[in-house]
């Protein structure tokens, strides 16, 4: 008697949606977080606050993540899904009415509306692994995650060029393109085949407490671990351009001769803009073009190492961006943030995806999600102010932003040690 290990017809199509959605309807994320912090600090009324907005989406994320699992839960994955472009479109438009009428509460009220949609595109990880079988899990969930390799470069460029192209005022452009993305999309999601979790009888098993899902070692430690790569990865990126510009405009950074060829003219701020969504689209390719191995690599020498290596590389990330703020250095560094981010958080997906049972999966995934997002709340916050409030100089707040780093990494490392020390759960 044999058995299936391969995915069934079934799966192949839903990891393609999934990808594809990952691809098109993911470039929005990359699209915001690139002008994000630059149409802050132009609305801002203190430039402490400038990445407010993207600390509110990562917010909304954050307390959306419960409701939409439970909301998954009940009602299927397609129907969680509708929800988030819907409030992905809705989000946009209330962003693009702020930046347009100057209203910086408006503007943070669409980015926390857009904060439901972040939530509910982190579920496209879980629902690929829905209706896999075991052994294809860590691979379904890696190629979904590979599809924000189109995002990468779909996101940053479509945001620069609406950006550019939509009038004198900045930004409004890229959430004009934001909420053409969610409403077009969205159609995408009547392909897939996922079907709903089934009530459980009353005498049905209910599963552990959150408390006790919570001491459990292996999940703890991934909830760790995917907290402190998304955080890092989400501290460093959102200062990014800001640091970028900023480095620019004072003349800390040059602009190599080679590289004045390929971007508009303008003034050293608009041309830093313009180079800082290279630099996030380099990032974002980094964050998933390993997706394609990361999977074979998982299942080849287990989930702990893949995560090791994720900090590690995030170490090495902000190692290189304190050496400097020349274009190279931001280049290298972020794409080292990308690597990073990849292997620990896909890493920490995986463990944490075999280490909860089927009637658990909405009360898990929704509390894993809600933590995450938690920290990377946190993490979006204190970068604005590391950025514009450690210094005087741009510089000074950068190199603030990444020995910020070290006390996390310190976290995810002594988490893994400590599991490591406990064989009986490895």
């Amino acid at each position: 008697m044999t058995t299936t290990t391969g995915p069934t017809p079934r799966t192949r199509r839903n990891v393609i949606v999934l990808v594809l959605a990952q691809a098109i309807l993911g470039a929005q994320m990359p699209m915001i977080f690139t002008i994000g912090g630059l149409a802050g600090q132009q609305l801002a009324p203190n430039a402490c606050f400038a990445t407010l907005p993207i600390s509110l989406i990562v917010l909304g994320s954050m307390l959306s993540a419960t409701p939409v699992s439970a909301f998954m839960q009940s009602h299927g994955r397609r129907a969680g899904f509708m929800l988030g472009t819907t409030m992905g479109a809705l989000g946009a438009g209330i962003s693009a009415y702020g930046i347009y009428s100057a209203s910086f509460p408006l503007y943070l009220l669409g980015s926390l509306c857009t904060g439901t949609y972040m939530s509910a595109q982190g579920f496209y990880r879980f629902a690929a692994a829905d209706t896999a079988t075991p052994e294809f899990r860590p691979k379904a969930i890696s190629y979904v995650m590979a599809g924000g390799l189109a995002a990468a470069v779909i996101g940053p460029q479509l945001g620069n060029a609406a950006s550019f192209a939509m009038g004198p005022i900045p930004f409004v452009g890229t959430y004009v393109a934001v909420m053409a993305l969610n409403i077009f999309g969205a159609g995408l999601f009547l392909f897939l085949d996922i079907p709903k979790p089934p009530k459980p009888d009353a005498d049905a098993p209910h599963g552990r407490t959150r408390m006790q899902m919570l001491r459990t070692p292996r999940i703890a430690v991934a909830i760790i671990s995917a907290m402190v790569s998304y955080a890092l990865m989400n501290l460093v990126m959102t200062s990014t351009p800001l640091a970028l510009v900023g480095c620019g405009v004072t003349g800390t950074t040059e602009i190599p001769s080679w590289l004045l060829t390929l971007i508009p003219e303008g003034t050293a701020r608009e041309q830093f803009q313009f180079i800082a969504g290279y630099v996030v689209t380099a990032h974002v390719l980094a964050m998933y073009i390993p997706s394609f191995f990361t999977g074979h690599l998982i299942a080849r020498f287990g989930t702990q190492k893949i995560i090791v290596l994720g900090l590690a590389i995030l170490a090495a990330a902000g190692a290189v961006a304190l050496t400097g703020v020349q274009l190279e250095q931001f280049f290298l560094a972020l794409i080292l943030l990308g690597l990073g981010w990849n292997f620990g958080f896909i890493g920490a997906t995986a463990l944490l995806a075999s280490s909860h049972e089927p009637h658990e999966r909405g009360r898990m995934q929704g509390l894993n999600d809600l933590i995450v997002f938690g920290g990377v709340t946190v993490a979006s916050l204190a970068s604005g102010g590391l950025m514009n409030c450690s210094g005087g100089a741009a510089q000074d707040g950068w190199t603030a932003v990444n020995l910020a780093m070290i006390p996390f990494l310190a976290l995810a490392g002594g988490a893994l040690i400590w599991l490591w020390l406990r064989p009986q759960d490895d």
